[in-house]
């Protein structure tokens, strides 16, 4: 079955660009379009699509409120793919604390973008550019290091974690720990568990805000 994606950006130009480009793969499948995040939430009800990609931007509904919408009213929801101009732009990391998948940009090349969508679709976060990492750290609080210092995570699940947040796949993950991918799977449901986290996204998000990683 393709990964099936629904586009929402309030650029014609930019949703014919990405349609273009995901359409002429053969497991990816474009199933519709939006020019607002007010559109979001009916669409996925309608199109069930595996991935959005939304930009974040957008005139009457932006994509951090369309990603808290999808998420508290949608059962089963999306995974969520953030679009944007600029790597530094707050709004990203927002809709990534919202609860958003990954991070494409714009001027991506065609092969990043339809990496981006596997890879959101198989539920492994992308690496968070530079500038977002160092967004997370900015935010640093309290309750994130509670939460880090409440999960009690093993010193192989800190390991796993920090790979996570580098970006790092659970086949790279076990290669590097020298384990089996099933073993970091349980070791990835266990230090989200921990950390109260709905995804690899937000568990990432956590260690940047404790201080548990630092940026780059």
């Amino acid at each position: 079955m393709p990964v099936t994606v629904l586009l929402v950006d309030d650029e014609p130009l930019v949703r014919a660009g990405l349609r273009a480009v995901l359409d002429a793969q053969p497991d990816i499948e474009v199933v519709g379009e939006a020019a607002d995040g007010a559109s979001v939430v009916p669409l996925v009800r309608q199109l069930r699509p595996d991935v959005v990609a939304m930009d974040v931007r957008m005139p009457l509904l932006d994509g951090i409120e369309a990603t808290r919408a999808v998420l508290r009213t949608v059962d089963s929801p999306p995974k969520i793919l953030v679009v944007t101009t600029f790597e530094n732009d707050e709004y990203v990391y927002q809709a990534l604390r919202a609860g958003a998948d990954g991070f494409l940009l714009k001027r991506a090349r065609p092969s990043e973008i339809v990496h981006a969508v596997r890879l959101v679709a198989e539920g492994e976060t992308l690496l968070f550019p530079a500038a977002v990492r160092a967004l997370a750290a900015e935010y640093g609080n309290r309750q994130a290091r509670a939460a880090l210092k409440r999960a009690a995570l093993t010193e192989r699940e800190e390991a796993v974690l920090r790979a996570m947040a580098r970006g790092l796949t659970n086949v790279e993950i076990a290669k590097e720990l020298i384990v089996g991918t099933e073993t970091v799977k349980s070791h990835v449901s266990a230090i989200l568990g921990k950390l109260g986290a709905r995804d690899r996204t937000q568990a990432v998000i956590t260690a940047y805000e404790s201080g548990f990683v630092a940026p780059a």
